[in-house]
């Protein structure tokens, strides 16, 4: 089972990039998946979350009314359209899948993660 994240690169200041991560090995359709960042010298944060059951998407402060998740009809596959980055969204992305019944900070599976570097 693995999650392959793919997408980053090197974009200015307003530009966009989109993220994808493909979940192989099972079905991943009764699991949240979602994005969680690491900018350089910082702790890992969180970015968004997609939920498995009516596929509610939920943001960090930081990125509201820029990120947008989303899932292909397999569920199989989480992307994260980023429009209008900062600087500040300078980070490695690492996408997760979680078991809708984790508890709270408790993650199954992650990617190996996508340098995003924004330009000012």
């Amino acid at each position: 089972v693995q999650l392959q994240a793919s997408g980053g690169g090197l974009v200015q200041a307003g530009g966009s990039l989109k993220l994808s991560c493909a979940g192989s090995g099972r079905s991943f359709k009764t699991y949240n998946m979602g994005w969680f960042r690491q900018p350089p010298g910082k702790e890992r944060e969180f970015v968004a979350t997609h939920t498995y059951r009516g596929r509610i998407a939920s943001y960090a402060d930081s990125v509201k009314g820029r990120f947008t998740i989303s899932r292909d009809s397999a569920m199989n596959t989480v992307y994260l359209q980023m429009n209008g980055l900062k600087p500040e969204d300078t980070a490695v992305y690492y996408c997760f899948a979680k078991h809708f019944s984790r508890g709270s900070g408790e993650y199954d599976y992650w990617g190996q993660g996508t340098q995003v570097t924004v330009s000012s």
